[in-house]
């Protein structure tokens, strides 16, 4: 949050993100308003901190998660881009059109991604970048088949990034922003999943906001339970995982898996050793001095950052800084 408290010249955007909470088993209406009540949290503090709502909020973008779930995931992202809007008119008095619209970029779920039969994840990648695309993002990561086992080989990365390609250029599916709106289903799950978020947000709201609701451990306690409840319909049966525990294949796994060079670590640590005696050290020394001088007050720390990188700081080196500051996140709630 403190990253937002005035305008850097040369900022392109300011970033929130629901991918992690999607990964770590919230559903689709949580993924929602968890995500926009970050933004809410990001937008509040900047105005609080004097900036005029018009002159940031154009450049807020969102990085959702797309799941399996091929109509919901579409249905996901109509409402949250209606709920965003209707957030920044009606609470933060956004004026500009352009603050009123959610930009997000989409990857697809590395927690769909199956180790067995990992030839399925190239179809449950492909489902779920069309969803995205369908959906309205816009910008795409797509998953690598082979991402539940090890790092992805180069080959099957060219065939994730090939997926997008094709559903970009041969599908003809990019030339509508909105082509399933309209439909009397999609709607619908448009309307469920707002509400359900809107619901969410209201309770945030309750609890004082986004902070609040983090620190008391409502969000994670959300999101812990449902992905027990995912957990508990795969183990019964009640949802389907082809190869998992529907569709099982007795065959043993064969795949090219990526191996790492085991002189990739020493080099890099050459290659710092050789930075830091070619470094400045006295404007390292002092970089980092000012850095946890602005910590302990209340100075926007994003300018000091990116100095401190231009003069060769190193990220381990800004983050000793802040972690001897803040201290470490502790969780202070249990299940």
């Amino acid at each position: 949050m403190e990253f937002c408290a005035k305008e850097v010249p040369g900022w392109n955007t300011i970033s929130v993100g629901g991918y992690h909470m999607r990964e770590a088993g919230c559903t689709a209406a949580q993924e929602i308003a968890f995500t926009l009540a970050d933004g809410i949290t990001y937008v509040q503090t900047c105005v609080e901190r004097g900036l005029d709502v018009d002159n940031f909020a154009p450049r807020i973008a969102f990085f959702f998660n797309c799941h399996s779930n091929f109509f919901e995931e579409i249905a996901k992202f109509r409402a949250a881009r209606r709920l965003w809007a209707h957030i920044m008119r009606d609470r933060f008095g956004a004026k500009n059109e352009r603050s009123m619209m959610l930009r997000f970029h989409t990857q697809t779920a590395g927690s769909t991604l199956t180790a067995q039969q990992p030839d399925n994840n190239v179809i449950r990648t492909t489902l779920e970048a069309l969803a995205a695309v369908l959906g309205g993002t816009q910008s795409l990561h797509t998953n690598a088949k082979d991402e539940a086992i090890a790092l992805p080989t180069e080959e099957s990365a060219l065939l994730a990034l090939r997926t997008q390609q094709i559903i970009a250029y041969e599908s003809g599916v990019t030339a509508e922003p909105d082509p399933l709106g309209g439909s009397p289903y999609i709607e619908s799950l448009t309307d469920q999943l707002a509400q359900q978020a809107r619901e969410y947000l209201n309770k945030i709201d309750n609890m004082g906001g986004m902070l609040k609701a983090i620190e008391s451990g409502y969000v994670y306690k959300e999101i812990y339970h449902a992905a027990y409840e995912h957990q508990k319909a795969v183990e019964r049966k009640a949802k389907i995982i082809v190869g998992v525990n529907e569709c099982v294949s007795d065959k043993a796994l064969k795949i090219q898996m990526q191996k790492i060079d085991p002189q990739l670590e020493p080099r890099r640590r050459r290659d710092l050793a050789t930075l830091r005696k070619k470094r400045n050290a006295t404007k390292v020394g002092k970089c980092l001095a000012t850095l946890e001088k602005a910590a302990k007050g209340t100075e926007n720390l994003m300018p000091i950052i990116v100095d401190c990188v231009r003069n060769y700081v190193t990220v381990g080196e800004i983050c000793k800084v802040l972690r001897g500051t803040f201290g470490e996140y502790r969780a202070n709630h249990s299940i």
